[in-house]
């Protein structure tokens, strides 16, 4: 089994690198990727940890702009030292940073006390971002948990929510080949419009010449899992999959895992190594 979705605490997950890759060795996987949100920071912890242990694969998860609506890709491979996709990011990252002034600027607007400083020191080092607010709001008591701040201040369409710079998705692409990586869709399900809507979303994925679709995902149905899977192959597409492990930020994930029933065959990371070699 293997695990090709987690973050760290280098952007929205809870744990350092290390401990992830720990979590995977200890769950018994063969293979682990890191594809914390816009960041490379984490991969040389992760890979040092993984050495002599388990096969790691370094990953980013990017937030790509898809036909006017927000896609997460995840990123396999991608060079994290000088290459045309980390050169491509600096503009998300500055970016990144003005959103979270924006939106602690908001909040006090509406009378919460809140400051940029406190969500610079939850974040701690790499990609701060709307669920360090969230933490923030839930040890200052003024929302119940992180899915409450949401919910209330931070999700799209709430009054806190702030945009920002995104790739577009044809040149997340372009960029990730041309530093020797691959691409597969995250969590497909909030690209789609509706669950019938799966086949025809992964046409246009095809279409777009991304390489693979995460079809094994926790929230996700064996039964789902096992359709999204074979529309995939029928398209040429890797079936991939992960957990999208965050830790504490997010509840009830672990690592391998999931819910305590997924499995994302080994056979993926050799499938994908293949399309690189295309």
């Amino acid at each position: 089994m293997i695990d090709l979705h987690t973050h760290s605490s280098y952007s929205d997950g809870t744990d350092h690198p290390a401990t992830v890759v720990d979590h995977a060795v200890n769950a018994g996987l063969t293979a682990v990727a890191l594809a914390d949100h816009d960041t490379f920071e984490g991969i040389a912890e992760a890979e040092t940890a993984a050495r002599g242990r388990i096969a790691f694969i370094p990953g980013i998860e990017l937030s790509v702009d898809w036909q006017g609506r927000t896609m997460h890709l995840l990123s396999y491979w991608a060079a994290p030292g000088s290459s045309p996709l980390a050169d491509g990011l600096q503009d998300v990252r500055d970016s990144r940073a003005n959103r979270n002034s924006e939106m602690v600027a908001a909040l006090r607007g509406m009378g919460i006390e809140i400051t940029l400083d406190e969500v610079l020191t939850e974040a701690g080092h790499g990609v701060a971002g709307r669920p360090h607010i969230a933490a923030v709001l839930m040890y200052k008591g003024a929302v119940d948990s992180i899915a409450d701040a949401f919910e209330k201040y931070l999700a799209t369409g709430r009054p806190a929510y702030r945009p920002r710079m995104r790739l577009l998705a044809e040149d997340a692409i372009r960029l990730t080949r041309e530093s020797g990586g691959v691409t597969v869709v995250a969590h497909p399900h909030t690209v789609a419009d509706a669950e019938d809507d799966f086949r025809g979303m992964f046409e246009k994925m095809a279409a777009l010449g991304i390489d693979g679709v995460e079809c094994h995902y926790p929230d996700y149905s064996p039964e789902l899992r096992r359709d999204l899977a074979g529309w995939a192959e029928r398209l040429g597409l890797v079936p991939s999959g992960g957990s999208d492990y965050h830790g504490a930020y997010k509840p009830g994930l672990a690592v391998g895992i999931g819910r305590g029933d997924l499995v994302v065959p080994d056979e993926t990371v050799f499938r994908l190594q293949e399309r690189r070699i295309r």
